[in-house]
């Protein structure tokens, strides 16, 4: 049996950069960015996080289940939240240096090395702030909280609310390929060498303990987990604790611009993944040959 060697190293890779949103891909919590400043009191934001934990606590609620909740009754009076109220505030939510031209030169930089690079969202934010803002384009798909809208556009329920834990499940989708929320396929058993990003091809970049059960799931998997820390007050503690709690393999700060230390280090899992790769489809010809071999 002659295998085609070369074969190995045409095929396309593929790698999926997952993303947390607040605090990783910009400098504060996308609400806190004008949303809440035109519903609560006094403008102070922290006021409203303080009210909207002290909700959760006392009634046993999902901390998210709670700011939707908040979001939801403190528009009264003010603006009905919409679909499109939301979006407009995205649109306002300001991006850590590079994030803008981040995409297109690591897809550039993948493309070099037969790597498809594939871009998601997981994050506790809304997703409709996310779609409004300049690079929501880029997302293959974007997990976040959602509300229910009515006939008129107006927020009445929660649609998804996506906490810490419940964030490793979109992991599992973009693993396979199941992408779609309603999609059981992402239960089902796939084969060893057919799964669409293998763990081992994730990347996961985060900024606090909210990311923790997806770094650690990316890592125990032989993926890649990255903690990120604003660049401008360089607040490391929090990277430095995951690193030492093995929730992390790499820290760095967030800043996306081109030769970063980030962009340095995607590149470089970029380059491992291509060599990688065609290592994996070699040992799975291999064993495909020996296992056909001792069956016969």
């Amino acid at each position: 049996m002659q295998r085609d060697i070369n074969s190995f190293s045409a095929k396309k890779s593929v790698l999926a950069i997952c993303y947390d949103f607040d605090k990783t891909l910009t400098p504060d919590d996308m609400q806190a960015q004008g949303f809440i400043q035109s519903v609560q009191k006094g403008k102070d934001v922290e006021s409203f996080w303080e009210e909207s934990n002290k909700l959760a606590r006392e009634n046993g609620m999902d901390s998210n289940l709670a700011y939707m909740y908040l979001m939801v009754t403190k528009s009264r009076g003010n603006n009905y939240l919409t679909r499109r109220l939301l979006q407009e505030y995205g649109s306002k939510v300001k991006l850590f240096n590079g994030v803008e031209t981040w995409f297109d030169r690591i897809n550039a930089y993948g493309k070099e090395h037969n790597v498809e690079i594939e871009h998601y969202i997981i994050s506790s934010g809304l997703k409709e702030m996310i779609e409004g803002t300049s690079i929501a384009h880029v997302f293959k798909a974007i997990y976040a909280s959602s509300f229910l809208y009515d006939k008129d556009d107006v927020a009445v329920w929660p649609a998804q609310a996506i906490n810490y834990t419940s964030k490793t499940q979109f992991l599992f989708r973009v693993e396979k390929g199941a992408l779609d929320v309603n999609d059981p396929r992402v239960n089902e058993y796939i084969p060893e060498g057919k799964y669409k990003a293998p763990f081992r091809n994730i990347v996961y970049i985060g900024d606090s303990e909210t990311d923790i059960p997806c770094m650690k799931l990316v890592n125990n998997f032989g993926g890649h987990s990255i903690g990120v820390y604003n660049p401008l007050n360089d607040n490391r503690i929090k990277v430095y604790k995951m690193l030492r709690d093995n929730r992390i393999k790499y820290f760095t700060p967030a800043d996306y611009s081109q030769n970063s230390e980030l962009d340095i280090l995607i590149k470089k899992i970029i380059e491992k993944t291509a060599t990688y790769e065609v290592l994996e489809r070699w040992h799975l010809s291999n064993k495909e040959e020996a296992y056909s071999e001792f069956d016969s």
